[in-house]
């Protein structure tokens, strides 16, 4: 169906009549001067014909161009029929720890050595591909908390933000109650239902301006759902002989991270390896859509360009017309200029060549 989206725009057309109306007529400043015989000047210059047509068909041109250029702003639009948008109703934020201890590699992907941050992105990312219907944001956080992509149904753009991650730049520490915080402030203004946190972090928050059980307390007033993962193998399983100090999963704060889950109704899991960051991914992908309104979109067809380039062409037209009578006198201008040049040479040569002659 053609509409036009801005419709009041056409209340602008007798503009240019009105302007011409109220406003006095331009003054020159210079001194006018008025001749009997001025139709004959202008049929010499070839705009008699012109002149001779009537006032609304010379102002017909400049009114459809008028009308081309309102079309255009109107916003003209082919607008199809209405179709169903998936939404599930859940709003979804990751929050990913991006400090320095996030770089261990203490865990296995394909038979490989890797660090934890990519592991998280290889599992996690595809987690957040199948969230169809949910809207999906991503936070980094380790000294600060960002929000590196806002809730979107883009969940494609969000993979490849958190495949685009880099240790540290967020800063070294770990901010657990930013991130929350951070969190809290995004999901605050969407149903309540449908408020869920996933906090992936591989030790205790050494940073940041926010305790993490207040950060909870906070997200538990706001009906936000927070799921923390704590991420590392054990230290006997992680190298450096399970040595203090050598081992970044003895940092991780397991008692705050499970207070956090039992305050704000989520459940706290533990991810040692590859194969159960994969249980839990099936585990978080069990949590219940909250029904809303079901929505629907109708993709629009922009049309702007058409009348706009409709009205570039009139426009060319109109300038051509108005200048080709000038570019055609000067032609035949130049034409009789040098036809008067060439026979005044050939008389200022013809008694030279009567004296060869004789």
């Amino acid at each position: 169906m053609f509409e036009f989206i801005w419709l009041w725009i056409f209340l602008l057309a007798p503009l240019p009549w009105l302007l011409r109306l109220l406003l006095p007529e331009a003054d020159s400043g210079e001194a006018a001067l008025k001749v009997s015989f001025l139709n004959e000047l202008e049929g010499l210059a070839g705009r008699r014909a012109r002149a001779n047509l009537p006032a609304w068909r010379q102002q017909a041109p400049f009114a459809l161009l008028w009308l081309l250029l309102l079309s255009a702003a109107a916003r003209p639009a082919w607008v199809g029929e209405a179709l169903p948008l998936a939404a599930s109703g859940r709003d979804l934020l990751l929050a990913v720890d991006v400090s320095g201890s996030m770089d261990y590699p203490d865990m296995q992907w394909d038979g490989a050595e890797v660090s934890r941050l990519t592991l998280v992105k290889h599992l996690l990312g595809d987690f957040v591909e199948g969230r169809q219907g949910d809207r999906v944001g991503l936070i980094l956080f380790g000294s600060q908390a960002y929000l590196q992509a806002p809730l979107t149904f883009d969940r494609h753009t969000v993979r490849t933000w958190l495949d685009e991650a880099l240790i540290g730049i967020a800063g070294k520490n770990t901010a657990v109650g930013d991130a929350i915080g951070l969190a809290v402030k995004r999901l605050r203004q969407r149903p309540a239902e449908s408020r869920v946190l996933v906090l992936v972090t591989d030790g205790a928050n050494n940073g940041g301006e926010i305790d993490p059980l207040t950060a909870a307390r906070l997200a538990a007033e706001e009906g936000v759902k927070i799921y923390p993962i704590g991420i590392g193998a054990d230290p006997e399983e992680g190298g450096a002989l399970g040595l203090p100090g050598l081992n970044p999963g003895l940092d991780l704060d397991e008692p705050t991270l499970q207070a956090i889950a039992k305050q704000t109704g989520g459940q706290y899991f533990r991810a040692r390896d590859s194969e159960e960051l994969k249980a839990i991914e099936a585990s978080l992908d069990q949590l219940e859509p909250v029904a809303q309104q079901p929505t629907q979109a109708r993709p629009t067809l922009a049309l702007y360009c058409w009348p706009l380039a409709g009205a570039l062409l009139l426009s060319l037209l109109l300038v051509a017309h108005a200048l080709w009578p000038q570019l055609l006198q000067q032609r035949l201008q130049q034409r009789l200029q040098q036809r008067l040049q060439h026979r005044l040479q050939l008389q200022a040569n013809w008694p030279q060549w009567l004296r060869r002659r004789r």
